[in-house]
């Protein structure tokens, strides 16, 4: 009998030790400039030490990179999990999409031969990009927009489509405008989920102050939702800080995440947004707008500093003055810990053109953060 009981007690363990192994983990742009993200905010409270990475990070993170028609580099896609193809357009008609450069989105979805996981989207819109609102006021166009959306997914190989409308209720960039935009834009994500089903992704590129869209109402359509962190100031203010630096930032990533988490969104379905390019001081200067490769010769002239507070690097003239606002490896780094320690989706970039096509230190950044441990 007291073999019996202790094999019985050794079984137990067994079992016990084998259901904590095998217990899941919990998982979790814009075509020209964006205009500056200064409304006031409140601030939520928060914490500035550098953030701790979880040892085990969630299997379904994203890395989801813009890539844009009008650029020739060849990305590596074994880096990413995602690639936003920039830009579709809504076309003047109202009722389908009109594509960019077709060859070199079949250059990008045929990446998807290399990395088998790999999902490619159609990003439709971008700054300046208009004819969203006709397209949405009205059903039938809707509908044929959508219909014409499942049929752009399956010529070409696409995993969804993700929406750049910047942004429902404004005309800012020049484009139509309603007040039932907001409205409008969460029947236009129904209507598309209910002609791609679950078969197709459907994204979206979200303004850092988390205005415009009815995320409460909308965000049950969409598997997440991308933030345009990014060119929420100018020197001397930071365009992307992690967090916010007095006197030095108009908004900030930790508080865009607050924002979007109130309006609606789940932690579990926000994806930060991170620049490859700068901001310069003046929009008149030549090398605003910069991609982060082709910095060079702005180091040589200014000297680079570190906001320890802000977790953003910036270049400032001889007397101390912010004149460029950009990120780096470490930066993006610490952005990528983050989104680790808030168990957040994950990270997405604009735009892959600004990376080193040698090194891919920006993009290796977040994937080492992410998956160097898997």
């Amino acid at each position: 009998m007291k073999k019996i009981l202790a094999i019985c007690a050794l079984l137990s363990l067994c079992l016990f030790s084998c259901t904590r192994c095998t217990e899941e983990q919990k998982g979790s742009s814009s075509e020209k400039e964006q205009p500056e993200q200064t409304e006031p905010v409140d601030k939520p409270g928060t914490d500035n030490t550098d953030p701790v990475t979880p040892a085990d990070p969630p299997k379904d993170l994203v890395i989801v990179a813009y890539v844009t028609y009008w650029d020739t580099v060849i990305p590596d896609p074994t880096l990413v999990t995602h690639i936003n193809y920039a830009f579709g357009k809504v076309a003047i008609t109202f009722n389908k999409v009109e594509i960019s450069n077709e060859s070199r989105l079949k250059t990008i979805v045929k990446l998807k031969e290399k990395n088998e996981k790999l999902k490619v989207l159609l990003s439709i819109g971008g700054w300046g990009a208009g004819n969203f609102s006709e397209m949405a006021a009205d059903q039938a166009l809707r509908k044929s927009f959508c219909e014409d959306c499942l049929a752009k997914c399956k010529t070409y190989g696409l995993d969804g489509i993700d929406l750049d409308w910047e942004y429902p209720t404004s005309n800012m960039a020049g484009i139509s405008s309603s007040p039932s935009d907001t409205r409008n834009y969460t029947s236009l994500l129904k209507d598309l989920r209910e002609v791609l089903g679950n078969d197709y992704l459907i994204t979206m590129a979200s303004s850092a102050n988390a205005k415009y869209v009815d995320f409460k109402s909308c965000i049950q359509y969409m598997d997440f939702v991308n933030l345009m962190t990014y060119d929420m100031g100018r020197p001397p203010r930071h365009h992307s800080a992690l967090y916010p630096s007095s006197g030095k930032t108009s908004l900030s990533v930790d508080e865009s995440v607050e924002l979007h988490n109130k309006a609606g969104i789940p932690f579990e379905k926000i994806v930060v947004g991170a620049p490859f390019y700068c901001r310069a001081a003046s929009g008149n200067d030549s090398s605003d707008g910069a991609y982060w490769c082709k910095m060079g010769p702005l180091f040589e002239k200014y000297t680079e500093k570190w906001d320890d507070i802000a977790k953003v690097p910036y270049l400032a003239d001889k007397d101390g003055n912010m004149v460029y606002a950009y990120d780096n490896p470490a930066s993006i780094g610490l952005k990528a810990d983050y989104v680790l320690q808030k168990e957040l989706r994950g990270m997405m970039f604009w735009n892959w053109e600004g990376d080193n096509s040698t090194t891919w230190e920006m993009t290796h950044a977040i994937y080492d953060k992410f998956f160097s441990n898997n």
